[in-house]
């Protein structure tokens, strides 16, 4: 049982991280519970269906319950549920393109040339003003590499070289999947017959 007091209370974030690491299992149950919706929302963005991002996001847990030691509550004392929710994110997107390698990684990856990609991935684009929300809904129907790369890059702001490294693949073929992405998110924006979307289209 958690040792907190009174019993019947709601422990502070500190107070069930501590018990977590104690391996006290209603505490586990308790941040699982917790913070459950927001890992899943993490590892959707990655996962194919549903189903993938459920294993994502439990497989991620029992990581952040084998090494919740490494997480310092202290270094970020006014802050923590911002701090953990950072660590946690981190956690359940690696897991998810472990999931994304295992399944994913031999599709979609054509180089494309970097002079190509330099010109045609310039300046402002209809992609810029879409809310957070509309963009992940459209980033969801993206094959499945050219979402993994669009979201490292564009959405948790990892570099090429970060997602070459991630993916098991070339920066050329990263910066290539990225600009296909966009090509596709674009060409969605134009055929789409939803006014809140279709009014970023420009000319």
């Amino acid at each position: 049982m958690m040792h907190i007091s009174p019993p019947d209370s709601v422990p502070t974030l500190p107070e069930l991280l501590a018990a977590c690491q104690r391996q006290e299992r209603l505490a586990q149950r308790r941040l699982y519970g917790q913070f459950h919706g927001f890992a899943l929302t993490v590892c959707l963005r990655y996962a194919r269906n549903r189903e993938q991002a459920l294993e994502a996001v439990n497989d991620g847990f029992l990581k952040v319950f084998r090494d919740l030691h490494r997480f310092d509550a202290s270094r970020h004392p006014q802050d923590v549920p911002g701090s953990f929710r950072g660590w946690l994110k981190r956690i359940m997107i690696h897991t998810a393109i472990d999931h994304y390698r295992a399944n994913e990684r031999h599709q979609y990856q054509q180089e494309l040339d970097d002079t190509t990609y330099n010109q045609a991935d310039g300046g402002a684009t209809p992609l810029d003003s879409l809310s957070y929300d509309e963009l992940l809904a459209l980033v969801q129907r993206l094959p499945p590499a050219y979402r993994a790369v669009f979201n490292l890059i564009v959405i948790d702001g990892f570099g090429h070289e970060e997602v070459a490294e991630q993916l098991g693949i070339s920066v050329g073929t990263s910066k290539s999947n990225l600009f296909k992405a966009r090509a596709h998110l674009r060409t969605m924006l134009a055929h789409t017959s939803t006014p809140s979307l279709a009014r970023y289209v420009v000319g």
